[in-house]
C-alpha cells in the first residue's frame, strides 16, 4: 500500500490556521497533523520521532510545517528542525507563522514591481516606512525591502518597542545586510516628508495614515497595506486598490491594497507547499523554507504573470 503525504504542522499557539491548513490541502498534501502548544525545546524530539518512524520512501512523502505568531521563534523551530535531522533521514520544512513570511514577501514584491514598471526605479536609496511595524509581517516586510536597498524604519506606538524591534530584526533576519530603524508614532508627519514608500501592516481595523498625512507627502511613490477590515490602514487606498493613484495625494503616488497583495500571497505560499509536496514526491534533497525563499518565489510569480 502506497503510503500517505503527511504534513506534520506545528504552532506554539493554541489552534492551527485553519487558512494554512487548507493551503496545504490544495498543495497536494493529503494529511495534514496539528500538533498545538509546541515549545521550542520539544521541536527536536518531535522531527525526530517523524523521520524515524517512517522507512525512506515514507520520508519522501513527509513534510513539516512552521506556524504560530512569532517571527523569531518561528525562525528558531525552523533552525532546530533543520539540525534534528540525521542523513538520510530528512524531510523539507517551512516556516509562515500567521500568513507573516508569504504577506511580507507579497507586499514587497508588488512594490518593488510598481517601483520598476511606474517610476523606473528600484528600493536602492529609497525611503521606507513601515506603519505599526512591530508585529511579524512588518518586521520581515522591513528586512526585505532593506536587504533590496532601501532605508527602512519600522514606525510604532512606543518609540523604545519600535527600536527594540528594528534591532531584532537586524540581529536576527537581516543576515548582516541590514540596518532597519526604529521610529515613534509621534515622529510621523516628519517623516513622511521624505517617504518614497509607506508599507502599513498594522491590525486589522486600524488607520495607520490619514488622508491629511497622505496629502503632505510630497516624495511619496508606493502605499500598500495589508489591511482588509474596514477601517483601511491607509486612508483613501482600500483593499481592491492595484495600481491606481490613492486620492488627495499630491505627489501621484500609487496604492495597493489588501486583495492586490493577497493573491501574490496566496500563490507564494501555494508554490513553496507545492515545492515541498514535490520535493517529497521526487526524493530530491530537503529545503528549509522561510521568508527569503517567499520573497524569491513572490518576485518570480509577479516576473511570469505580467
Amino acid at each position: 500500500m502506497e503510503k500517505p503525504f503527511i504534513l506534520h504542522m506545528f504552532t506554539p499557539e493554541k489552534n492551527l490556521s485553519p487558512f494554512d491548513v487548507n493551503m496545504a490541502l490544495d498543495a497536494g498534501w493529503i494529511s495534514t497533523i496539528p500538533y498545538l502548544n509546541i515549545e521550542l525545546g520539544e521541536v527536536s524530539g518531535m522531527v525526530q520521532d517523524a523521520i524515524f518512524s517512517r522507512s525512506l520512501s515514507g520520508l519522501k512523502r513527509t513534510g513539516i510545517f512552521i506556524g504560530g505568531r512569532d517571527a523569531k521563534l518561528a525562525m528558531d523551530m525552523l533552525k532546530t528542525a533543520r539540525k534534528s535531522m540525521i542523513p538520510p533521514f530528512e524531510v523539507p520544512a517551512f516556516a509562515d507563522p500567521s500568513g507573516a513570511f508569504t504577506t511580507a514577501a507579497a507586499m514587497v514584491a508588488v512594490v518593488e514591481q510598481a517601483l520598476a514598471t511606474q517610476f523606473q526605479t528600484s528600493f536602492q536609496d529609497k525611503s521606507v516606512l513601515v506603519l505599526g511595524g512591530t508585529g511579524p509581517v512588518g518586521q520581515i516586510a522591513a528586512v526585505l525591502a532593506a536587504k533590496a536597498g532601501a532605508h527602512v524604519r519600522i514606525i510604532g506606538r512606543q518609540l523604545e518597542k519600535a527600536q527594540r524591534v528594528a534591532e531584532m530584526c537586524n540581529l536576527e533576519f537581516g543576515d548582516g545586510q541590514t540596518s532597519v530603524q526604529g521610529d515613534a508614532d509621534a515622529n510621523k508627519a516628519t517623516l513622511m516628508q521624505t517617504a518614497d514608500v509607506v508599507l502599513a501592516t498594522a491590525a486589522a481595523g486600524i488607520e495607520v495614515l490619514s488622508a491629511e498625512g497622505i496629502a503632505a507627502a510630497p516624495r511619496l511613490k508606493v502605499a500598500a497595506d495589508v489591511n482588509a477590515v474596514p477601517p483601511s490602514g491607509i486612508a483613501g487606498l482600500d483593499p481592491m486598490h492595484k495600481g491606481s493613484v490613492i486620492a488627495g495625494s499630491q505627489s501621484g503616488a500609487i496604492g495597493f491594497g489588501a486583495l492586490a497583495i493577497g493573491n501574490v500571497k496566496y500563490q507564494t505560499q501555494h508554490r513553496l507547499l507545492n515545492r515541498m509536496h514535490q520535493q517529497t514526491d521526487t526524493g530530491s534533497k530537503p529545503e528549509y523554507l522561510d521568508y527569503n525563499d517567499a520573497f524569491a518565489v513572490a518576485r518570480q510569480y509577479l516576473g511570469s504573470s505580467h
